[in-house]
């Protein structure tokens, strides 16, 4: 009797998430899944770093970018688009899967995976950025880590980085060398055993001096995943079962697979789910609920709920992602430069620099917006025109756009951005977004534009 009274709430849970008063999935715009959470040092929000389903798809061949989300409160969120790309790794031919990020040396590494060029065989590789939200620069596979999937990576108290992947009931963990791109010879440990049910996807957090290794397992080997943990007192174990912290849910993914991270005192779980694609498997969105510890350092048990999270102070709430989109970052986020280049020497640019060199005749910016349904978003771009008023033409997926303040007469359809000696934001009204891909193109229509642009911006319309 218990067991049906428990399934008809759960019922209830797997419709209610798509209301708008639902406060879960905590990314609600793009399809993202595989959710990796930091806080890094002397930084007050928490990053979400995601792998990326294709909306539309039926398979995870599909999976080619990763995601970069940062937060404050829980509830508003900014997307940085694609930070890294398949065609940033000329070693790999496909599958980006699962990833993981550190920091060190105020440098960010970014752990992913992906299939090798010629061999097809999975490989663990690493890129690197100056930045949290990237864009980042590939340094290729990891040395001396033949194969697999799914990397997590702990940087411990003592600076020493350990590894630990797995997938196909198999699961590893090394020690890495300072630079983080090879591993230490003759430390790599098989924790297979030691992991009941363990199939991929692990991750690794430490607690009160325990080190908790979580993953997603199949019970009787049979899908879908559940999440399980297991503790030990050293990152390569031995490590000791703790059990099952999260079961099968009504509309979950047939994987699942996700982060344990502490932030603004309090811990929470980042998983994924189909929940805002109505329950399939390979087009999935994260979620996050509080997670609690009782007395002994076991986990308890958590449903996911619809509510969702929130800091303390702030109510939970139906997530707004505000997409914001680097200019000088569009070769690397699937966009383009043409004619534009990156410059610094203007004071006051947000990340790495801006575009500017619109002078000839449809020289362009391209970025590009991922979205996991139609939707419209409101259109800003941060720009600088110390020279006077400049007039430039604006594209979203092949529609111009003309805000009200032109002459309704007039043929070229021209964006006039006031002269501005400092930066400012121009606003370009509501924008639609198709589902998938879409591109905003910035572009000199008269070939005198003196103009820098910082970056585009997307806010969410309710």
């Amino acid at each position: 009797m218990r067991s049906l009274r428990l399934c008809a709430v759960l019922g209830a849970i797997a419709v209610a998430p798509l209301a708008a008063h639902a406060g879960n999935p905590v990314i609600n715009t793009v399809f993202a899944a595989d959710p990796s959470a930091h806080v890094w040092p002397g930084d007050d929000r928490l990053w979400l770093y995601t792998s990326h389903d294709e909306p539309g798809t039926n398979t995870y061949d599909t999976m080619i970018s990763y995601h970069v989300f940062s937060t404050s409160d829980l509830v508003n969120w900014t997307d940085y688009g694609v930070v890294f790309h398949l065609k940033s790794a000329p070693w790999a031919i496909s599958h980006m899967w699962a990833v993981d990020c550190v920091r060190r040396n105020d440098t960010y590494y970014l752990f992913y995976c992906a299939r090798e060029r010629g061999t097809g065989m999975f490989r663990i590789a690493v890129a690197s950025s100056p930045r949290p939200q990237g864009p980042f620069t590939d340094l290729g596979p990891i040395a001396g880590v033949r194969g697999g999937i799914d990397p997590a990576v702990l940087v411990d108290d003592d600076n020493q980085a350990y590894l630990i992947w797995g997938g196909g009931g198999r699961c590893y963990g090394v020690r890495l060398a300072d630079d983080l791109r090879s591993a230490v010879a003759e430390t790599t440990v098989d924790l297979s055993a030691q992991l009941p049910d363990f199939f991929e996807g692990p991750w690794l957090h430490k607690r009160a001096g325990k080190y908790y290794l979580s993953y997603p397992g199949l019970p009787g080997r049979k899908w879908p995943q559940h999440m399980y943990y297991a503790v030990a007192d050293k990152p390569l174990g031995p490590y000791t079962p703790g059990g099952v912290y999260m079961r099968e849910f009504p509309n979950r993914s047939d994987t699942n697979h996700g982060s344990i991270a502490e932030y603004k005192g309090r811990w929470y779980a980042f998983y994924h789910s189909s929940w805002l694609s109505g329950g399939k498997s390979q087009v999935r969105s994260v979620m996050a609920d509080e997670l609690e510890y009782n007395a002994d350092g076991t986990i308890k048990p958590i449903v996911p709920s619809e509510h969702g999270v929130a800091v303390a102070g702030v109510q939970p709430a139906p997530s707004r992602v505000t997409v914001l989109l680097e200019a000088e970052a569009a070769p690397a986020a699937g966009g383009a430069l043409d004619g534009p280049t990156v410059a610094t020497a203007l004071p006051g640019f947000s990340a790495a620099g801006y575009v500017t060199g619109f002078g000839q005749s449809l020289n362009y910016v391209t970025v590009m917006v991922q979205s996991a349904m139609a939707r419209q978003a409101h259109l800003k771009i941060r720009y600088a025109a110390p020279g006077g008023p400049q007039k430039l033409k604006l594209l979203v997926n092949q529609t111009s756009l003309q805000v009200p303040d032109l002459d309704p007469k007039e043929y070229e359809k021209y964006l006039s951005f006031p002269a501005a000696a400092d930066w400012a934001e121009f606003d370009c009204g509501i924008v639609s977004l198709r589902e998938g891909d879409n591109f905003i193109k910035l572009y000199t229509g008269r070939p005198s534009a003196d103009i820098a642009v910082d970056w585009f911006q997307l806010e969410p319309v309710r």
